[in-house]
């Protein structure tokens, strides 16, 4: 049960011991430091090719990709196209060298040119060159100009994040991220997509593994580029993790996720009282402890039950909670599906 109210004594009460001992007296020094917060999250971010395929297309042509769970990545290797993702009505041009990942997996076309009819990227033909490695389009390209080479050249990828989904960074960062747009910021960008131009040119064999890891690199650079910018214009989670005195409650509730923590040690670390502290977080991230704390929680437990397999019962004690059930319903609130479903869609995935 969540209290939100700023004379809380729980963030969150489960009525059984939880496996961290709740402490009582003085806190002991978080492990991590509030400025070491984003640095720990870009060092450890991770993203996992779920698989890549280099599309030959000739104009005209337009595909849609429907919204995903992972990442979306593309590079232009050769020609050109344009881009509009579902939430905007505005093309905008790619050329050749430019790449553009849409982090949440956004609905979005590709084409040739603006406003020409789609169709969708799973009704292309498509042959295995490796595991999980596509060469999709090239028969049908070949049907229609058997003598031409495909004019555009696409090479394009799912990938999955080791942040969830509901994470706060990943909930700020835009719908598209364009390398080019962010290559000033971080010089590695420019030199990844100058040596994925140069492996697409050269054709040399196992041309496409090598472009899949270094498309998995040249994406972890996009985003830490684009969180170096934003930490220059902070606003929102950032803002709150730069700060001082909540950065430091934020770096221990990441910190220690497991832990039952409470609003008088929460607001302990700030060195506030109940309902100075209260206020502040939520003034300034957003939303109350009580919400955050939750959210962190199910982030751990989503990641454990999706990635792990562990039993929604044994999450459930891990984070304290009183019950399979009141965990459950804790987890759907947030995560928008069941536990059990969640463990089942994994466990079929993985089959």
């Amino acid at each position: 049960m969540l209290d939100e109210s700023s004379s809380a004594a729980a963030v969150h009460a489960p009525r059984h011991a939880p496996v961290h001992v709740p402490v009582t007296g003085p806190l002991p020094p978080t492990p991590l430091k509030p400025a070491d917060l984003l640095t720990q999250i870009l060092l450890g971010l991770r993203l996992e090719g779920v698989e890549y395929g280099r599309c030959l297309l000739r104009a005209p042509w337009a595909v849609a990709f429907p919204a995903r769970a992972e990442a979306r990545f593309h590079f232009v290797a050769r020609g050109g196209c344009w881009l509009k993702t579902g939430g905007s009505t505005e093309w905008v041009r790619l050329n050749a060298g430019d790449a553009v990942l849409l982090p949440r997996g956004s609905a979005h076309v590709l084409a040739s040119a603006p406003d020409l009819p789609t169709v969708e990227v799973d009704s292309l033909s498509r042959r295995a060159v490796a595991d999980d490695i596509y060469l999709v389009g090239a028969e049908a390209a070949a049907k229609a100009m058997p003598s031409a080479e495909p004019v555009d050249v696409m090479f394009c990828g799912a990938m999955r994040f080791n942040l969830d989904p509901l994470h706060p960074l990943l909930a700020m960062m835009p719908d598209a991220m364009r390398a080019n747009d962010l290559a000033r910021r971080d010089p590695t960008v420019p030199a990844l997509l100058e040596a994925m131009e140069r492996e697409v040119a050269m054709d040399r064999i196992g041309a496409c593994g090598i472009l899949a890891r270094m498309a998995d690199v040249l994406a972890a650079s996009i985003i830490r580029a684009w969180v170096e910018c934003a930490c220059n214009d902070a606003s929102g989670w950032i803002a709150a993790v730069q700060c001082p005195s909540i950065g430091k409650v934020i770096a221990a509730i990441h910190a220690e996720p497991e832990r039952d923590w409470r609003v008088p040690e929460l607001a302990g670390l700030m060195g506030a009282s109940r309902s100075r502290f209260a206020e502040a977080f939520t003034r300034t991230v957003g939303e109350s402890p009580a919400k955050y704390v939750a959210k962190v929680k199910m982030f751990q437990a989503r990641r454990w039950i999706a990635q792990e397999g562990m039993r929604v019962a044994v999450a459930a004690d891990r984070l304290g909670y009183d019950s399979e059930a009141s965990f459950s319903r804790a987890f759907k609130r947030i995560v928008g599906q069941p536990p059990g479903a969640l463990r089942r869609s994994a466990a079929s995935a993985a089959t």
